[in-house]
């Protein structure tokens, strides 16, 4: 991750080499390659179809414009999402009070992840104190048109996907993105 004087001296350095060249260098592109893997996906497609709603009242991504959201497809006996949680669960508690929200999307893999009382299990044995969304329908699933277990999608305070990883990995890098967008959010 780069200190800020070292962003900096990046944005400076990159707008003299445009200079340089005859032409403008714009911001966005300066703060792209500062922050890994930071591109605009388009608008975030609202939870849909949600058979019930654990740690949390309902949720909406408009009731949450104005934070920088990770929503986090999961099941809870798949071994790659049980690898991923520790990290997420960290980032929910660090990250919380800065204008920061995890939505766990559970959509289950076999018939017995549909049952809630088991994915209440799972949250408690887990640690999960962030909303979770019961996605036994796969509504929500299919309108981000994913494919993926765990999948990750990065959504900024202004509503835009700007990130998205499938697997685990890239645990710095998808903190180094959400740093990045809450960064962006206090500047703005």
């Amino acid at each position: 991750m780069l200190s800020r004087r070292a962003f900096s001296g990046l944005a400076a350095g990159a707008s003299a080499l445009a200079a340089a060249a005859g032409g403008g260098w714009p911001v966005r592109t300066a703060f792209a390659a500062a922050s890994p893997g930071l591109r605009d996906y388009g608008k975030a497609p609202e939870f849909a179809g949600i058979d019930k709603w654990l740690n949390s009242p309902p949720l909406t991504l408009k009731a949450l414009a104005g934070q920088v959201v990770l929503v986090d497809f999961w099941t809870y006996s798949c071994i790659n999402c049980i690898r991923t949680l520790p990290h997420v669960v960290r980032w929910h508690e660090k990250y919380k009070d800065q204008g920061f929200a995890v939505v766990g999307v559970h959509s289950p893999e076999f018939a017995y992840e549909k049952l809630t009382r088991n994915v209440q299990d799972a949250i408690e044995r887990f640690h999960i104190r962030y909303p979770v969304a019961q996605d036994n329908s796969f509504a929500t699933w299919k309108a981000y048109d994913n494919e993926y277990w765990p999948a990750f999608y990065l959504v900024d305070s202004k509503g835009q996907v700007m990130r998205q990883h499938f697997g685990e990995g890239e645990y710095a890098e998808m903190e180094a993105a959400i740093e990045a967008l809450l960064a962006r959010k206090a500047a703005t």
